[in-house]
């Protein structure tokens, strides 16, 4: 069965988190947007939203179709995968654990996103570049390390060792939080430039998982769209902190 994956075509965004588990596992995948062409898988995305008849919709991509099923929301996406991709932790407390910390990702990436647009979705960067540089500045200096400095306890309290963010094998959490750190290091190279320094087990994480074999491959494909000023992880330098006052804590 090859899964199906509808997401905006042209952007990392929110279906990235997906694609990274779905790689991982070598699972067969359809990423409709983009292998049928933006027009076809767009339009054919766009009619599943609409809905109609008995058939349960989503809100939004990204979802995954699985033969008749449709499952929404990134979280819920990687907390229904996870188990047939072979990357669940091995008990239902330990998932449970994981789904929270999938969650919590979750709230991050909408923070970040919110960096950029603070005011609304309907309004270009442009229109809004005064105020995202005030949300910018107090997500630099309060809630990214907040965020961060939780995972890197995660990671060092795990009685499995401070290798995976849940128990002692790969999970769908560990990819998750290598793309988050990917993300953040292009979108605020300066803020992160002490990523490594500050955060040893998250660094250390992010380069066990880039260089696993599949995602290797999967980094250097064309699979892997380069970040860019259209997704959720933006380098906007104006809203980045300034070279000369880099933050110790990131």
């Amino acid at each position: 069965m090859t899964y199906e994956l509808y997401y905006w075509p042209g952007i990392q965004g929110r279906g990235e988190f997906v694609r990274l588990a779905l790689e991982e596992a070598g699972a067969p995948y359809l990423d409709a947007a983009r292998e049928r062409g933006p027009g076809r898988g767009v339009a054919a995305m766009t009619r599943m939203l609409k809905g109609g008849g008995d058939a349960p919709t989503p809100f939004a991509p990204p979802f995954l179709k699985d033969g008749e099923l449709v499952v929404s929301h990134v979280a819920n996406i990687l907390a229904y995968l996870a188990p047939k991709l072979g990357l669940a932790p091995p008990t239902e407390a330990l998932r449970v654990f994981a789904h929270g910390l999938q969650l919590t990702v979750t709230d991050f990436v909408a923070e970040v996103h919110d960096t950029h647009h603070p005011i609304s979705n309907e309004l270009y960067y442009e229109d809004q570049k005064k105020e995202a540089k005030a949300r910018a500045t107090a997500f630099l200096d309060h809630r990214l390390p907040k965020y961060l400095g939780y995972f890197e306890r995660t990671l060092q309290a795990n009685p499995e060792g401070p290798g995976h963010a849940v128990g002692a094998k790969l999970t769908y959490v560990d990819l998750s939080l290598f793309q988050l750190a990917e993300g953040l290091r292009y979108a605020f190279p300066n803020a992160m430039a002490k990523f490594a320094a500050t955060y040893p087990g998250l660094a250390a994480l992010r380069d066990s998982v880039k260089a696993r074999p599949k995602i290797a491959a999967y980094l250097a494909s064309p699979r892997r769209l380069p970040f860019n000023e259209d997704g959720i992880f933006r380098h906007y330098p104006e809203l980045d902190r300034d070279a000369k006052s880099r933050s110790t804590r990131a």
